[in-house]
């Protein structure tokens, strides 16, 4: 089965992508990681603007209502650029508190602008960790009485992506709805996760054949090699066989496709990392280097929102 995208939506990603590319981000990614906020909201206002976030907001409250397809769309972008803060975070922010009535009129209109930030601690209905949980405007934590509007974070938690700041969030605060829709909230931050997961795994692609082509050994360039070829096919095909997953599985949006989607997303971006660390050499691994910021991020998005074994379980349950 193929899954094209319409005239429609290659311009939205088109639009995105040149939004992106004016952007620096490598810059933004640098001052979000010292915990610098001014030039990382500025970009999440713009991506708002540009209806990323609507896009899992109801017409009634601003956004484009509930698109998966274009969600995908947009996270492949945020994922190419590495663009930092909560993402995924703020679509299942979204979805948590689209109750319809009260919760949604008073926070999803700034969800779908851009101008909030939201983050969830989504452990197993416990608290844990919340990405950006000391920069977000509405933090979002799973309590075992419901849905909790934490008023308080602690201090941040280094974390393998220096951009991914983590930091606990406290049982202190408005108790928002008894009865959440967790489940659906987590498909949609998986399948989120797995598209910028993607995008990540082709800037690493990409990157890495540049570098190849400029970079001799014995008077060729290393890209010549039947070896570093070998190798980049094997990510390319890898990437390849995730692109149809993640876009068939924001068509049925179920549980067990959404997680096929996030497991293949994640692998593949996560062998693209390791063949770009290994065909740039030593480079590859100092923080200097970009190609550093989109490394640790595929690791990271690995187990984020599900790590390998719990999307196969998932996977396996649904059969």
């Amino acid at each position: 089965m193929r899954f094209l995208l319409d005239t429609g939506q290659r311009d939205f990603a088109d639009a995105l992508r040149a939004l992106l590319t004016a952007a620096d981000t490598p810059a933004v990614i640098r001052d979000w990681s010292r915990g610098e906020q001014a030039s990382g909201r500025a970009l999440w206002g713009r991506v708002g603007a540009a209806g990323v976030f609507g896009l899992a907001v109801p017409e009634a409250y601003g956004g484009a209502g509930r698109r998966a397809v274009e969600l995908a769309v947009a996270f492949v972008e945020l994922g190419r650029f590495a663009v930092p803060g909560p993402l995924a975070e703020t679509v299942a922010a979204a979805v948590l508190l689209d109750d319809g009535a009260g919760l949604a009129k008073r926070f999803l209109p700034g969800i779908a602008s851009g101008g909030t930030l939201a983050t969830v601690a989504f452990e197993q209905h416990g608290y844990g960790l919340a990405l950006d949980g000391d920069a977000a405007d509405v933090r979002l934590a799973a309590a075992p009485e419901g849905l909790l509007s934490s008023s308080e974070a602690g201090a941040v938690r280094r974390s393998l992506d220096p951009a991914r700041r983590l930091a606990p969030l406290f049982p202190v605060g408005e108790l928002l709805s008894a009865e959440p829709p967790w489940a659906e909230a987590l498909t949609w931050a998986r399948l989120a996760t797995a598209a910028q997961a993607l995008g990540v795994g082709l800037a690493l692609l990409d990157r890495t054949v540049a570098y190849v082509k400029q970079r001799t050994q014995f008077g060729v360039p290393v890209g010549s090699f039947q070896a570093v070829r070998h190798r980049l096919a094997d990510v390319k095909i890898a990437l390849e066989f995730a692109r149809p997953m993640v876009f068939g599985a924001a068509v049925t949006m179920r549980p067990a496709d959404v997680a096929a989607a996030k497991l293949r997303a994640c692998e593949a971006a996560y062998a693209g990392a390791r063949a770009a660390l290994q065909l740039h050499g030593a480079i590859g691994y100092t923080a200097e280097y970009d190609l550093s910021l989109w490394a640790t991020k595929a690791r990271a998005l690995r187990g984020a929102w599900g790590a390998p074994d719990e999307c196969r379980r998932v996977v396996l349950e649904r059969r």
